[in-house]
């Protein structure tokens, strides 16, 4: 009786060992179509430029979904698939924001130069500062008033 006992702990470790292996799920088509397509708009759209470092990690974790996946390793390739597309998601998005604030940069100077050009010009009647001659625009006080 003492080594039916024993029998069982090495049966559960098999059975757990031999499980593991079999709980990989199904390749990730998806997931990696979708991480491809991802990084594709993300490179399209200037991610390049704006969030180079998220863009070059969602490179690097679609070749490690590729590796595992021609590994067989669906779960892992999973993963990989997942965090590139996520990543591909974050440089997109940095890129419309900095190209967001460069359009808002140009239409401030759009404006700027609307204004400048909407100024009445200055009349060739009125000074339009102190004279050279005499700095002090006020009249002088020694000075009689013609009027």
């Amino acid at each position: 009786m003492r080594s039916r006992p024993s029998f069982i702990p090495v049966a559960v470790l098999v059975c757990g060992v031999a499980g593991g292996c079999a709980t990989q799920g199904p390749q990730p088509t998806e997931e990696m179509a979708r991480a491809r397509t991802l990084i594709e708009q993300a490179d399209k759209s200037g991610a390049q430029r704006y969030a180079a470092a998220d863009l070059q990690r969602a490179h690097d974790e679609l070749n490690n979904a590729d590796k595992s996946n021609a590994q067989r390793k669906y779960d892992e390739a999973r993963r990989y698939a997942e965090s590139a597309a996520a990543d591909a998601d974050v440089a997109a998005a940095r890129a419309a924001a900095g190209q967001a604030q460069q359009a808002a940069r140009e239409v401030g100077r759009g404006n700027e130069s609307l204004r400048q050009e909407s100024l009445p010009p200055p009349s060739r009647n009125a000074p339009a500062g102190p004279n050279r001659d005499n700095p002090d625009p006020l009249p002088d006080q020694n000075t009689p008033n013609p009027n």
